[in-house]
């Protein structure tokens, strides 16, 4: 028995209500659905149907069998859609949002990259520090450095995020190196107070686990200004490292705590749960974890 085109002679016998008209919709005999059907019931060993003359209707176990049998075969159409479109170049709209410094500072060069693998895509792309609801504002995939709380969006892993804590030398100079945890209660902080711990700061060493929450003087949602404000030796802050490194290479800023660290965050590419996945956003997000490499990788490169 082919159970697949039993299926699909099954669904539509109820779809259409009689033997005949899903022959003529699936341009095959009545006698031939009506062989298919009866093979699956036969192997089944269940009547899925009630027969009449002109008429044809579920049972109480087939109407069961028939929903079921819908999202069979929609997964198997949706399988062959999917391997089929990767065959052919995604064309359309691709709209992204990401975070104002990666997209600044890193993720320039990966599009221009993307848009010479893939011509006839149009990407509109959105830069904004803002917790932008993919599925409101219609964004096909969103781009996030952070610390995710569980939602109904997925959300895939593309690379971790490690975070220094950073000050400039006239800083140290001025109010001495912190050489502990602790010691940063006696610092001014400049701190990136949207993650889910708030202005805590958790710090690891070879004595375990600190939490601090340091008196701070500056809160703000976008880590290129904490880098920036830090520069000037206005206070310790816990910055991203691709955001610190060039900083860090001309000794404008550097590392202290060297011997404790923070949690890495991560980003993530975030999109709304569906059925069939756009190849152009699976094709994207692939292109992002080739680029900025494996959850193995130490930064953003």
């Amino acid at each position: 028995m082919d159970k697949l085109a039993s299926l699909r002679a099954f669904v539509k016998v109820v779809e259409s209500g009689s033997f005949a008209e899903a022959g003529r919709q699936m341009r095959l005999s009545r006698s031939a659905i009506s062989k298919y059907v009866g093979d699956l019931e036969e192997s089944l060993g269940v009547q899925l149907l009630n027969r009449t003359t002109r008429h044809a209707s579920p049972t109480e176990n087939g109407q069961m069998y028939f929903e079921r049998a819908v999202v069979i075969l929609s997964d198997v159409d949706a399988a062959d859609q999917a391997v089929t479109q990767l065959q052919s170049a995604p064309r359309g709209l691709l709209r992204v949002n990401a975070p104002m410094s990666f997209g600044t500072m890193r993720l320039g060069p990966a599009l221009a990259d993307f848009m010479t693998k893939y011509p006839d895509l149009q990407i509109q792309l959105v830069l904004s520090d803002d917790l932008l609801d993919p599925v409101q504002d219609g964004f096909d995939v969103t781009l996030r450095i952070a610390e995710l709380e569980s939602s109904s969006l997925i959300a895939r892993k593309i690379v971790p995020v490690p975070r220094l804590v950073c000050a400039s030398p006239d800083y140290v100079k001025r109010h001495g190196t912190p050489l502990h945890p602790q010691d940063l209660r006696d610092h001014i902080s400049l701190t990136y107070g949207f993650l889910l711990t708030g202005n805590q700061w958790k710090l690891t060493g070879s004595d375990g686990v600190h939490w601090i929450q340091p008196a701070w003087s500056l809160c703000v949602n976008n880590a290129e200004v904490l880098r920036d404000v830090a520069i000037r030796g206005k206070g310790i802050a816990l910055i991203p490292e691709f955001i610190a490194a060039e900083a860090l290479k001309n000794g404008s800023l550097q590392a202290v705590l060297a011997n404790y660290s923070a949690p890495p965050l991560t980003l993530y590419a975030v999109y709304p749960p569906t059925r069939h996945l756009a190849v152009k956003v699976r094709l994207f997000i692939d292109f992002l974890v080739d680029r900025f490499g494996s959850a193995e990788r130490a930064a953003i490169a």
